[in-house]
């Protein structure tokens, strides 16, 4: 699957939640991720990315393992994922180890997740609050199977946003994991 998603910068925070919450039901979740790496860098090299995320929700805690391939869009930075399910991150974390993988970085995500249909796809559209940055964000994603539906999707996301109130100048690129890294080293 190829993860069609924008990211931008919230403006206003309050207007976007309200909008969300006529669409669909919060579902409030803190994400911990710890993302990985060869010791050289190779994986970050090619924009190639593993993860084990925690997610605690109110009434229960889960875990996914992630890899995501390099972008293949820029714009964007949309990425084919390959995402499951682990019932002991634990465990993930000793076979990557022993793979010679290292943890680089680690961080909390606070999010307010809404799923939802619109354009006739299902949509996640989550508010992220990440403690070393400043502000509030907004990631709204679809799935596509095959690279030549990503355009049409991100179309179908572009619209989504901005019926939320989110301007072409508010999207970023940027990753947490880079913004994180900056504000630690500061």
């Amino acid at each position: 699957m190829i993860e069609a998603e924008l990211k931008a910068r919230v403006r206003d925070p309050e207007s976007v939640m309200g909008k969300l919450d006529r669409r669909a039901r919060a579902i409030v979740e803190l994400y911990r991720d710890t993302y990985y790496d060869a010791p050289s860098g190779d994986l970050v090299a090619q924009d190639r990315e593993l993860r084990v995320r925690t997610i605690q929700g109110e009434a229960s805690t889960r875990s996914v393992f992630t890899y995501k391939g390099a972008r293949i869009d820029e714009a964007s930075g949309s990425k084919p994922e390959h995402e499951t399910r682990v019932d002991d991150p634990e465990a993930v974390d000793a076979i990557l180890r022993g793979l010679g993988f290292v943890p680089v970085t680690a961080f909390q995500k606070h999010c307010r997740n809404y799923n939802f249909s619109a354009h006739g796809r299902r949509v996640l559209a989550t508010l992220v609050q990440v403690p070393e940055i400043e502000g509030t964000f907004l990631e709204v994603e679809t799935l596509v199977r095959e690279e030549g539906e990503l355009l049409a999707a991100l179309n179908d996301v572009r619209m989504i946003m901005t019926e939320l109130g989110i301007h072409e100048s508010d999207l970023t690129a940027e990753l947490y994991t880079d913004a994180v890294a900056a504000y630690r080293a500061s």
